[in-house]
């Protein structure tokens, strides 16, 4: 892969929406370093030197995107992505390391099926259903693609991602 391939896809949503479901098969599919907040910041918070997490998940995350776009790799950030400010940062990165970047939102718009699907998923962060409603959660602004998993299996939100997906990072 050259610099010219490389690509950062950013995702966010709100738990139990299916995004890291949705972003680990989309690594898996297109070959991409796979970087999951979640995943960083457990790992700060199990080591003896952490201390509070506050935003370090996520600034670890920043510069290990970075470092993997400007070697031309395809990067997929998974986050809540709550504020703009996230989303910013993340755009940031890509503006650095000279790349381009898609954002992606994922929702379940059906209340009623992502409420089911918090209160049954078996996740290695917990989170009810009040956490999710009550979560301070900024709408997005500007150009994303946003993906509703209401009534969808992995697959079919899977295969509408690949289709809205700008054509290059297809292939």
């Amino acid at each position: 892969m050259s610099v010219e391939d490389a690509l950062l896809i950013i995702f966010g949503g709100l738990p139990g929406t299916g995004k890291s479901t949705l972003a680990r098969q989309l690594a898996e599919t297109l070959g991409a370093v796979y970087l999951r907040i979640d995943t960083i910041e457990r790992a700060i918070a199990d080591s003896d030197e952490a201390g509070t997490i506050d935003d370090k998940g996520y600034r670890v995350a920043y510069a290990l995107a970075e470092d993997n776009l400007r070697l031309g790799r395809m990067v997929i950030g998974d986050s809540v992505n709550p504020l703009q400010i996230t989303r910013d940062a993340w755009r940031s990165v890509a503006e650095r390391a000279a790349v381009r970047a898609v954002e992606i939102e994922v929702i379940c718009s059906d209340p009623r099926e992502h409420r089911r699907r918090i209160e049954t998923r078996l996740a290695d962060i917990p989170v009810t259903w009040n956490e999710v409603v009550t979560r301070d959660y900024e709408p997005w602004s500007g150009k994303h693609i946003s993906i509703d998993t209401a009534g969808q299996d992995i697959a079919q939100s899977l295969a509408t991602l690949l289709r809205l997906l700008p054509e290059r990072s297809r292939s």
